[in-house]
């Protein structure tokens, strides 16, 4: 299934996405259409994945009848991302040649000469975005004032779907709910400065709407392999990037064990795959002008779309 969350009519829904997303089945009004009750465990997509088989018992009964009158046209409404408030946000670096692709640049070398940390190899490392700071499909993302390097970053990411600690590599993908597309918008000229202090991301990471989740999240049971699926960026309708899953160097299994080590991961936490190689601005020495629309595909996950405003 293809799921969505929006605003219709004022309102905060969950939608079951049909047609490629030219039409939305409301699941609160469908539900009641269909059984006459209302429906607390679709109320919210947290919800949906907090109710595991319950819910899904309820999803598939709703799918199958699809009333009429709870069908609306994507058109009416504004897309939110997926998962409006994640419990968590974890962007782990796991496509290496990225990595090789963007010290090449800043160190004046060929990528062939680029030697990365060992640790980095490794282990799939992280850093913990802003929850807080979370927009979807068709937003504006306005550019804070103090950036004028403005970059996309072509990646997807899982949502879980249970929690645990010490999760192993052979368990973790029965973890994960559903994939979805993020879109980590960084500006780059903060960012650089940031690097060379050794404390870490920032405000080259914290800004409104920075985190771009979209514009659905995809159920896990309907991708097939998602370490073969085609990742496409364009601007203005221009194709920038072009990459594959299959590039990643960790798996989401991987990222998920590592995560879980000592630490208890929540069911509606996001997990982001890192930028694919060629998947971003600063690889290619091209950044983002104002009014710029950013497309991000990735094969059996939608197309997310924003324009940057400055």
């Amino acid at each position: 299934m293809k799921l969505a969350t929006v605003e219709y009519g004022s309102a905060e829904h969950t939608t079951l996405v049909l047609d490629d997303g030219e039409r939305l089945l409301l699941l609160a009004k469908a539900h009641h259409l269909v059984t006459g009750e209302h429906a607390p465990v679709l109320a919210t997509m947290q919800d949906i994945i907090d109710g595991g088989a319950q819910a899904q018992d309820a999803l598939a009964r709703i799918a199958e009848a699809s009333p009429a009158e709870a069908v609306i046209d994507s058109s009416e409404v504004r897309w939110l991302a997926p998962l409006p408030r994640p419990v968590q946000i974890r962007d782990f670096g796991c496509f290496m040649d990225h990595f090789r692709n963007a010290r090449a640049r800043i160190q004046g070398i060929p990528v062939d000469q680029v030697e990365l940390p060992a640790v980095q190899l490794e282990r799939p490392l992280y850093y913990v975005a802003n929850r807080l700071s979370v927009t979807g499909h068709g937003t504006d993302v306005h550019w804070p004032r103090y950036s004028t390097l403005r970059d996309y970053e072509l990646e997807f990411a899982c949502v879980l779907g249970r929690g645990g600690i010490d999760i192993a590599v052979a368990d973790a993908e029965s973890h994960i709910f559903g994939y979805t597309i993020f879109n980590d918008f960084s500006a780059r000229d903060t960012q650089l400065e940031e690097i060379a202090t050794g404390l870490g991301l920032s405000k080259s990471k914290d800004f409104a709407d920075s985190n771009v989740l979209g514009p659905w999240i995809v159920t896990a049971d309907e991708i097939d392999d998602p370490y073969r699926l085609r990742m496409t960026a364009r601007i203005n309708g221009e194709e920038v990037s072009r990459g594959s899953s299959a590039e990643m160097h960790h798996t989401f299994a991987d990222m998920i064990a590592f995560a879980s080590t000592s630490t208890r991961l929540h069911a509606g936490e996001v997990l982001c795959s890192g930028t694919v190689p060629t998947g971003c601005g600063f690889e290619h020495g091209r950044f983002l002008e104002s009014g710029d629309i950013v497309e991000l595909e990735v094969t059996g996950l939608g197309v997310l779309r924003n324009r940057v405003v400055a």
